[in-house]
This record gives C-alpha cells, sequence and structure tokens, in this order.
C-alpha cells in the first residue's frame, strides 16, 4: 500500500472544481442526440487517496472522485509510475472492465496504449487530467492532446519547479539536466525569450519575468501550437 500524501488546502479545492467539472462534462456527453462513448484519463493518478493537512482526514484523490461522477464514463484509464500507487489503483478498480490501469511513464502510455482509444472520428470523446508533479510531462502529449479534437483537458502548469530548478535571476548557474526538462515540457527553446527580458543587471544577466507572464506565454502557445480552440485564462499561483 502506498504512502500517502499531505495535500494543503489548495489542492482539495482543485479536486473539488475537477470533481464538480467531470460531473457536469459526463451529464453533456450524455444527453448528445448522438451516442457519444466517454472516457476519463488521468496520467498522474496517485493511489485514490490522501491526507488532508488542515483536518488530518482522509481526502478522496482524483481517480476516487471520478467512479463517483454520475452518469458514470465509459472507460477510465489510471496511469502512475510508482508501483505502490499502481497496488492502491489496482483494488480501487475491483476488476471492473471498464477500469484501466497502467504502470509507467505516462508520456508513452497516453501517447500509444490511452490516446488512440479516443478518436473522434469513432465518437469517443475524454476528459484527461494532467497534474504533474513538476515538469514531468512531454510537450509532445500536450499537442498530441489538442490536435485530436476529441479531448477536454486540465493541465497544472507546475511553476513551482520551474521556478525551483529553471527560472533563476542567474541563467547560467542553471544545469543543462533542468534546462532540457523545462525544454521537454514547454517543446522548444522559445522559454528562454519568455522568461527574461532584453534588460541587463549590473551583473551582466537578463532580468527574470514574472510567472504570469510566463503562464501566458504557454497559454498562447496551447492555442497556436497545439491547437486547443479555448483556453480560458488562469491565475499563476
Amino acid at each position: 500500500m502506498a504512502d500517502l500524501d499531505e495535500i494543503g488546502p489548495w489542492s482539495e479545492i482543485k479536486l473539488e472544481i475537477i470533481g464538480d467539472y467531470a460531473t457536469e462534462y459526463s451529464k453533456i456527453i450524455t444527453q448528445q442526440e448522438v451516442p457519444l462513448h466517454h472516457v476519463y484519463i488521468d496520467a498522474f493518478a496517485g493511489p485514490g487517496r490522501h491526507i488532508s493537512k488542515t483536518t488530518g482526514g482522509m481526502v478522496l484523490g482524483s481517480p476516487a472522485n471520478a467512479l463517483l461522477v454520475q452518469p458514470p464514463f465509459r472507460e477510465y484509464h489510471f496511469i502512475d509510475i510508482e508501483s505502490s500507487r499502481v497496488e492502491d489503483l489496482q483494488r480501487l478498480a475491483r476488476d471492473r472492465e471498464e477500469i484501466n490501469v497502467y504502470q509507467g511513464d505516462c508520456n508513452e502510455i497516453l501517447l500509444s496504449k490511452v490516446f488512440p482509444r479516443v478518436a473522434w472520428e469513432d465518437y469517443r470523446r475524454g476528459l484527461c487530467l494532467l497534474d504533474p508533479y513538476g515538469m514531468h510531462l512531454d510537450w509532445k502529449v500536450i499537442e498530441a492532446a489538442g490536435r485530436m479534437r476529441s479531448l477536454e483537458v486540465f493541465l497544472n502548469f507546475p511553476v513551482a519547479d520551474m521556478n525551483r530548478n529553471v527560472l533563476w535571476k542567474d541563467p547560467t548557474r542553471v544545469s543543462n539536466d533542468h534546462a532540457a526538462r523545462m525544454t521537454r515540457f514547454w517543446g522548444d527553446e522559445s522559454w528562454r525569450n519568455v522568461a527574461y527580458t532584453t534588460t541587463y543587471h549590473l551583473f551582466g544577466w537578463h532580468e527574470k519575468t514574472d510567472n504570469d507572464t510566463i503562464a501566458e506565454a504557454f497559454r498562447e502557445r496551447l492555442r497556436q501550437v497545439a491547437g486547443f480552440t479555448h483556453v480560458p485564462i488562469s491565475p499563476c499561483f
């Protein structure tokens, strides 16, 4: 059994928002004149349960909340790289045929096993939760989701990992490995132009831009490059 991680109030609010959205999404999809086969996808699923830092009580994670949605999704796809979390997810599934649990790198599993099951031309639609713990998501997955036209995506923009390891005031001190992770998540090297202004400090390096500017630039990439038709403005915490 996986050790349960503690989550703060913002994470609890996020889980509530996703659960409410999934419920309304499922209602709308099942009311269409043309029958649609709709699926729920959680790429960084976790064990399905957490501990509240506020109350100390048990909090259902996104996979468990998804299974409570009414009307239910036709399929569920839960992915995690940690074996102990996958074991918990398998117990949650209880041999239900509509629940698929995968262990491994979600970047490969989504592209090879899950996304092909949600093709637009097959009258399939999906709600996909991309909530990485950091910069563990490849741009190629995001772009594939956008071009499919059959997926709605909740994407957590991992600004904490970016600020901690990449978006430093002195970019020359950032390790090549962390910079490469940023490029893989962003999709190309254009993040460097977004993250720093053309203004130089006394010490010679460019001035770092703020989080909202970086998040807005990524939002534009979702629209202009990945092809998502609607990308709401969201505050960057």
